[in-house]
């Protein structure tokens, strides 16, 4: 049976004003879609156009001190070929030993390893076929603390850097002992040792050997952030629904938002937590039976953080004023934007995440205090090892925490005093 339409349309002086309202909110809110795209995109897009925009930094160490050492040191300090990373020539004495070295590296270093032109030369004057040149030079490298750099930066660069040197090198040598009378023999025997005198190997301290790991680290920040909002929405609607808002005390009102938020993260991210349990992310590699525990108040701290973004956004515009349930700068921001501001939050914590900071522009310098860039990291110490910073990033997350805590009853009483305000003012035009 055909559906009959028995619906008249409104009157046209209605239909007009209807129209023009329509088309306001259309248009508008698809302009405002389009600023959308090229400012706060834009910041993604920026993030990862042309990285890196400034060089790592990278020590180079002789532990060698002969002529190995020596010429390693001397083509570094030349700048061999258009590398990503800025090589630091630091003495030997300055870093104590090799063993100190590995724990001392953030990124990268390159040592000249002890003994190298002490081997060379005695391979040289009596032939020896287990001659290894790549013990020469240890390329060290932590690509836990971020693989993306140590994939696109790190790794082509080392190889292209010493790949340049060793081969100089060997010419070199080839040079130095053409006339030899050993020649013979060391072709017969270790011919090795002519074409490869020195050569290298790359020495991946801590690889990135979890790949479930990007979940934790890059993607589930994302789903932290929506959690967050979920469980603000959720218990808006709870208070409103119930009447709370209404009937409870500004101090009570206060208490119970945070105790609702504060209880529903704690649960949330033991929840989460678990979930990384169920999937074998290893947590006890550097804390032993600790790490889960300090990666479930590290995910706990993590959302807290960023409820002090999801409680500016958390109710409607269009609610009614004795209600007050608008929260933070209600007045610049209402229900209609927040997945605006959804976004430019996810975009602008998340573009810090993705390759270091310091290879980023200068206007990415804000990532150090942003909740996502310290939650990955210690999340990354957590899991893999990488240095241990936990101190610094459960105080910047904490910090964040408190200006919610601070700025959210100062900001609930203004619009509590600014509600009260506009409810008087009509009884007050009624008596006129």
């Amino acid at each position: 049976m055909a559906c009959e339409d028995t619906t008249e349309d409104a009157p046209e002086h209605d239909l007009s004003e209807q129209r023009s309202a329509y088309c306001k909110i259309f248009f508008g809110g698809t302009f405002l879609i389009i600023i959308l795209i090229f400012t706060v995109f834009s910041i993604f897009w920026g993030s990862l156009w042309k990285i890196p925009v400034y060089n790592l930094q990278g020590w180079v160490v002789d532990f060698d001190g002969g002529m190995v050492g020596q010429s390693v040191v001397r083509s570094f300090g030349s700048n061999i070929g258009a590398s990503k990373i800025t090589w630091n020539i630091v003495p030997a004495q300055v870093v104590g030993s090799l063993d100190e070295l590995t724990t001392l590296i953030d990124l990268t270093s390159q040592p000249v390893n002890p003994g190298a032109s002490a081997k060379l030369s005695a391979a040289l004057a009596v032939p020896n076929s287990s001659y290894d040149g790549s013990e020469a030079i240890t390329a060290y490298a932590t690509e836990a603390r971020n693989e993306n750099a140590f994939r696109g930066i790190i790794r082509p660069s080392v190889e292209a850097s010493l790949s340049a040197i060793t081969t100089s090198f060997a010419m070199q040598i080839t040079q130095n002992v053409a006339n030899s009378s050993v020649v013979p023999a060391l072709l017969s025997t270790s011919p090795q040792t002519i074409t490869s005198p020195i050569s290298y190997t790359i020495n991946n301290l801590l690889p990135f050997d979890v790949p479930v790991a990007t979940a934790a680290t890059f993607v589930g920040l994302i789903y932290q952030l929506l959690l967050s909002f979920f469980v603000v929405m959720i218990t808006l609607t709870a208070r409103e629904k119930s009447g709370l808002n209404d009937s409870l005390s500004f101090r009570n009102l206060i208490l119970l938002r945070f105790a609702s938020s504060f209880g529903a993260y704690f649960f949330l991210s033991l929840i989460y937590s678990l979930l990384n349990v169920a999937f074998h992310l290893p947590m006890t590699r550097k804390f032993g039976q600790a790490g889960f525990i300090l990666f479930w108040m590290l995910s706990y701290v993590g959302m807290l953080s960023v409820y002090a973004s999801s409680v500016i956004l958390s109710s409607p515009a269009n609610s009614s004023l004795s209600g007050l349930a608008l929260e933070s700068f209600v007045t610049l921001l209402t229900v209609k934007f927040i997945p605006f501001f959804m976004l430019m939050w996810i975009i602008t914590n998340i573009s810090v995440c993705i390759f270091p900071i310091e290879v980023l522009p200068r206007v990415f310098r804000y990532g150090y205090a942003s909740p996502f860039y310290n939650v990955s990291r210690g999340m990354r110490t957590i899991v893999f090892g990488t240095k241990n910073e936990l101190g610094l990033h459960f105080g910047i997350l904490i910090v964040w925490i408190a200006i919610s805590c601070i700025t959210l009853p100062l900001i609930q009483c203004f619009v509590k005093r600014e509600g009260s305000a506009k409810i008087a003012r009509p009884d007050q035009d009624m008596k006129v």
